[in-house]
């Protein structure tokens, strides 16, 4: 009977050294911080993957996430600075940093989403309010508003390092406009477009009959140009004419030669066509050529 009841007592004891010893290691893994808590207060951190050692039954683990996280806020209205309603759905990815400030001032990933929710709210609140709606929906290149983005990140990460938090960015997923001011914004834009449109096409109407005035201009004095070296050509061709006459008729013979020419062309050209007779007088020359006087 002493022998079961030995053996009973060293069994309890071996189970409650097991359960011991199993009390007094914890172990961190790689993508998470470990807090030690004794009595409500954190007596060290740990951010080192490994296996440590703790107090058993007085000492408690408390292990928060390493990792970037990613919160999607809810969609919220802000007033811009014209006094425009905007809805703004958006999202926040952070971190901690500080362990042992984030378990002091907010103690959970629940509670720091709750008050990311509300500093990235009053962010987009204050910035926003700065600007007109115009400023914010148009057709600029979307890069322009990473200066808004970036205003947003820095004011909601000046608050979250109070927290032990880093903002590592926020980024809006989408601007929408409540109902009412749907077709405002939307015939402002199509109104702007329109003024576009319209310069464009004075602009090409405009370069359109510069490039007219000036074709009409350069084919008037290709025109002009050629009409003037034609005219020149011409009478160059009718000084060489005249020049050859003078030179194939510059003695009496030659001369009569060239009138018995002409007169026999001109006897042939008033002969043309049937039943004409032509009527000469005694002192023509065509006549006495006729005749055979001299």
């Amino acid at each position: 009977m002493k022998k079961k009841i030995l053996k009973a007592g060293v069994l309890i004891i071996i189970i409650l050294a097991v359960i011991v010893l199993a009390s007094s290691f914890y172990v961190v893994q790689e993508n998470e911080y470990a807090c030690m808590v004794r009595f409500s207060k954190i007596i060290g951190t740990k951010d080192s993957p490994g296996l440590y050692f703790k107090t058993p039954f007085v000492d408690t683990i408390r292990t928060f996430p390493k990792a970037i996280m990613f919160y999607d806020i809810p969609a919220s209205e802000v007033l811009t600075a014209d006094k425009q309603n905007m809805t703004i759905d958006s999202y926040v990815l952070w971190r901690i940093t500080e362990p042992l400030k984030f378990f002091q001032t907010l103690g959970s990933v629940s509670a720091a989403e709750e008050r990311l929710d509300v500093m990235t709210y009053n962010a987009f609140k204050n910035i926003m309010g700065t600007l007109a709606q115009q400023d914010i929906i148009n057709q600029d290149d979307p890069s322009e508003r990473n200066d808004i983005y970036a205003g947003i990140a820095l004011s909601v990460d000046t608050i979250a390092e109070n927290y032990g938090i880093d903002i590592v960015d926020v980024k809006i997923k989408r601007l929408d406009l409540p109902e009412a001011n749907e077709q405002a914004v939307f015939s402002r834009m199509i109104s702007e477009r329109n003024q576009i449109s319209e310069k464009f096409v004075a602009d090409g109407e405009y370069l359109a009959s510069v490039i007219r005035n000036d074709v009409d201009k350069q084919v008037g004095i290709i025109i002009s140009n050629a009409e003037a070296e034609a005219a020149k050509i011409a009478a160059e061709g009718e000084q060489e004419y005249m020049k050859m006459l003078a030179n194939a008729y510059d003695s009496a013979d030659k001369r009569e030669f060239y009138q018995y020419m002409l007169a026999l062309d001109a006897l042939e050209a008033s002969l043309e066509g049937g039943g004409k007779t032509v009527i000469l007088g005694s002192d023509s020359f065509l006549a006495r050529l006729l005749m055979g006087l001299q």
